[in-house]
Order: structure tokens, then C-alpha cells, then sequence
């Protein structure tokens, strides 16, 4: 299904490059559009951001758990 987003997303984007190329497309239209991919962007990589820092958190509590266990003789 991502494959097919890319491909639709890709053939919008020729149709647009063709009407700019031609002058047929309005800049306001063309910075509507960037703002809102950047925006999404910044939202995606904030997002991608917290959840790093939170797998961090837990993969240092994990690595604490794991060396205090080292020192029993659990068997």
C-alpha cells in the first residue's frame, strides 16, 4: 500500500513540475503545499524523537536490571 502512495505521490508531483514548467500552477498553491509536508515533517521527526528517547529510558532500565541479575546465582 506504501508503494502505491509513492507512485501516486510521484505521478502528482510530475503533473505539477509539468504545470509549473508551462507557468499553469500559482506559487501561493506550490507554499500551501510546502508548509503543510514541512509541518507534517516537523510533527513526524518530533514524534520519532520521543519515542527514541523513550526506548532509550527503557533499554538503560533493562541494562541496569541485567547487571544487578549478573551478581545472583539464579539457576
Amino acid at each position: 500500500m506504501i508503494e502505491f502512495f509513492k507512485k501516486v505521490t510521484d505521478w502528482v508531483l510530475e503533473k505539477e513540475r509539468d504545470a509549473a514548467n508551462s507557468c499553469k500552477i500559482r506559487q501561493e498553491d506550490v507554499e500551501k503545499q510546502i508548509l503543510l509536508v514541512e509541518t507534517k515533517r516537523d510533527k513526524l521527526k518530533h514524534d520519532c524523537e520521543e519515542n527514541l528517547s523513550e526506548m532509550e529510558h527503557i533499554l538503560n532500565r533493562l541494562h541496569a536490571i541485567k547487571a544487578k541479575s549478573l551478581k545472583c546465582d539464579i539457576k
